[in-house]
């Protein structure tokens, strides 16, 4: 599958260049900066609204514990009243009604006294003589059995006649229930709060389904039982006073710890199971967020009833302003990016078009061959500066096009001229070959054969197109010379050659052993009276190069000096060898001259390249 190329998706324009660089490297960041900002303030004012609503809710909650608290009160009061106790332990001081009315003038003032603005609590007293007083209307007539079996659920199986133990348990939350349960306690009382008492009033004194009642013994002062009392609060009609000035917006909930709601500010506000789930699940936090419906929820664990107390708040109306505030933000910032927008377009137009100018000059003066020059007068700054370097550049590149023309010329004249100087050597080799033909016929084996080797060597000193020849082809042309040199010299001297089979395709420089050769037989052992030593020796060295040596036992250089002061044509052959390595190799050869005693040696190195010849299989029939 072929990759793709992401360089197609980058503008080649540079005012689209540009404008792609403001907006990743600027634009996005400082939008995605905004947002994130925005987001925070939104959490900010979500924490603090959370805030101030769970302080509205401990507030209700004081509320409902004062509630609780005055009730507690109620009931010690009821029980230190002398009255109140004379009715319930001897009802036949006083006939029936008189009793009834006493009692009622009780409540009354009780009802006044505690509960003037909030006038939600009822009263139930039960003697143990058959009697029942109530501060309500009852849905059903009076009958004390009903109230006797709801007293001994709620405070045990001894109601009303035996004094066995029962239940106790902690009525009022916070520091003023814990001092009234603490008098209470000193007094002997035994209590119990049911926060899902049915309610048995008439519906034009309350519409609650339940009541939050306490259920408790009354004892005079020498721990004596003389009677019992519930006195009940109406939740809901307390939980509507206290939301009278709250936002119609939010929504308030009574709930239990399974989840049921006892009381709502609105009929229509319903709950969700799997919100009353995550709140029972962490009684201990504050608030959570509803994303599903897009509320902020807040709430408050009553632990002595098992409740909480909930606040609803839509997220919509919590960030109305702030979302108001961010939408003219926004239409204000992109107004003012795309005006900078258009204004960096216009700028970057006032450097790109001249570019763009010089980009279609550019394309002309390929076409005509860079004869073309791009006008000064209409450009500035930079621009300007870049034009005239164009030019300039221009200018010079005519002249070295120039100056090449003129050397590829002079090459084909010295080209020629080669061509008109091999027309001796090519004279010179066919006569050989007449010459050698000759001494055939006539017998003369020797000439035959130096006209053989002096052809080898001008044969391949013709062949001009190679530069690089196998090892074992220069040791032939060597070998050649040398067959040369010993008719010459009759034999005075003798030369040995030592190299490793391996090192056969070795390539070195054509002619590169015949002229240390050469000079070693000239200016070494030539002059001797005794028989010369030449010896070549081939190898690698220790740094993975190819080395070549040719020494004698001859003279020596200085002596070969001095026999030839009066020579009037000075040698190349040492000079020709060592400019033609600095070419082939460029500096990666070496040669030296070393003196020996007697003779000399002449080395040199250069890269080992091994080129083992192709032979093609043939096959057998």
């Amino acid at each position: 599958m072929k990759k793709p190329d992401w360089k197609m998706f980058v503008p080649q324009k540079l005012r689209y260049r540009l404008f792609g660089a403001f907006l990743i490297l600027i634009l996005l960041p400082f939008s995605v900066l905004n947002v994130y900002n925005y987001r925070q303030i939104e959490s900010l004012v979500e924490e603090k609204i959370s805030q101030q609503s769970h302080e509205q809710l401990v507030q209700m909650y004081g509320t409902l514990e004062d509630q609780m608290s005055v009730a507690f009160k109620t009931l010690i009061f009821l029980e230190q009243d002398s009255a109140v106790r004379s009715v319930l332990t001897k009802p036949g001081n006083r006939s029936p009604l008189e009793n009834k009315a006493l009692i009622e003038e009780k409540f009354k003032m009780l009802n006044n006294s505690f509960f003037l603005y909030n006038p939600s609590v009822y009263f139930t007293l039960l003697d143990f003589h058959e009697s029942v007083y109530t501060s309500y209307l009852p849905k059903q007539a009076l009958a004390y059995e009903p109230y006797r079996e709801l007293f001994r659920r709620h405070l045990g199986s001894a109601v009303p006649a035996d004094q066995g133990t029962v239940q106790r348990e902690a009525a009022l939350p916070g520091e003023a229930a814990a001092q009234t349960l603490d008098s209470a306690e000193a007094q002997g009382l035994f209590y119990q709060w049911d926060s899902r008492d049915e309610n048995n009033m008439l519906r034009e004194v309350s519409t609650s389904p339940y009541l939050l009642s306490l259920y408790a013994y009354m004892k005079d002062s020498g721990g004596n039982r003389y009677g019992l009392a519930r006195i009940s609060i109406d939740y809901s009609f307390w939980f509507q006073s206290v939301l009278k000035e709250s936002l119609s917006s939010q929504d308030y909930f009574l709930i239990t710890g399974k989840g049921e709601t006892v009381a709502r500010s609105s009929k229509k506000a319903v709950l969700a199971p799997e919100i009353t789930r995550e709140i029972a699940l962490h009684p201990a936090q504050a608030y959570l967020t509803d994303d599903k419906s897009g509320t902020l929820i807040n709430y408050v664990y009553i632990e002595s009833l098992d409740w909480y107390m909930v606040n609803r708040i839509p997220l919509a109306v919590l960030f109305n302003e702030i979302s108001g505030l961010k939408q003219r933000y926004f239409l204000t910032f992109f107004a003012f990016t795309a005006a900078f927008v258009l204004m960096a377009f216009m700028i970057s137009a006032t450097f790109t078009r001249p570019l763009s100018h010089l980009q279609n000059k550019m394309k002309d003066v390929v076409r005509k061959n860079l004869k073309i020059r791009i006008p000064e007068g209409r450009s500035h700054g930079e621009v300007l500066e870049l034009t005239r370097t164009f030019n300039t550049m221009l200018d010079d590149t005519n002249k070295l096009i120039a100056q090449l023309k003129a050397e590829e010329r002079q090459k084909e004249a010295v080209h020629f001229h080669m061509l008109l100087a091999q027309m001796n050597p090519h004279f010179l080799l066919n006569t050989l070959n007449t010459m050698k033909w000759s001494a055939i016929r006539s017998g003369n084996e020797e000439i035959s054969e130096m006209c053989v080797s002096l052809g080898k060597l001008l044969e391949v000193s013709l062949n001009a197109e190679v530069e690089l020849v196998y090892l074992k082809d220069e040791i032939e042309l060597v070998q050649a010379y040398l067959h040369i040199q010993r008719i010459r010299y009759q034999g005075s001297f003798e030369v040995t050659c030592d190299f490793d089979d391996e090192l056969e395709y070795a390539l070195v420089p054509k002619l590169s052993l015949q002229p240390l050769v050469e000079n070693a037989i000239r200016h070494g052992v030539g002059p001797l009276t005794e028989r010369g030593q030449i010896s070549i020796r081939i190898y690698r060295n220790d740094k993975a190069q190819l080395t070549l040596e040719v020494g004698d036992n001859g003279i020596g250089m200085e002596e070969s000096r001095r026999l030839q002061v009066t020579r009037t044509r000075k040698g190349i052959g040492l000079s020709n060898l060592k400019e033609r390595l600095r070419l082939l190799f460029k500096g990666q050869s070496e040669l030296e001259i070393l003196q020996l005693s007697p003779g000399t040696l002449i080395r040199f190195s250069i890269p080992f390249l091994l080129s083992t010849p192709y032979v093609q299989d043939k096959k057998i029939e």
